[in-house]
């Protein structure tokens, strides 16, 4: 049971996260897709950066989820001047974490409960 459940959680966040993420974006005029690199890239990362926060989030460890916010702000620190891109970045990012971490606490207040 507890493992279905986590499952069903990180589809969840995984799948539920890309959607949420994209739609916020839209929400804010962003447009469906800015070309910042390779094709895709930006989707993968995200999935990666859900399931590494997912797992933080579940076994505890929330001082690690600034590495995984750090680890990506480094990664486009020259790109971080132009303001649109930051004002992208920063919205995709945060709600793409944020989304990540309320599946986490929801998961986990489930699991305790069961």
């Amino acid at each position: 049971m507890k493992v279905s459940l986590v499952v069903a959680g990180y589809a969840v966040s995984l799948a539920g996260g890309g959607v949420f993420v994209s739609s916020l974006c839209s929400f804010v005029g962003f447009p469906a897709a800015v070309d910042t690199g390779h094709k895709r890239a930006g989707m993968v990362i995200g999935v990666l950066e859900r399931f590494i926060i997912l797992t933080f989030v579940l076994i505890g460890r929330y001082e690690a989820i600034a590495f995984v916010f750090a680890a990506k702000s480094i990664a486009r620190f020259e790109e971080l001047k132009d303001r649109k891109f930051s004002e992208y970045y920063l919205v995709g990012t945060l709600s793409s974490v944020s989304f990540a971490m309320l599946c986490g606490e929801i998961l986990k207040y489930i699991l305790k409960r069961i």
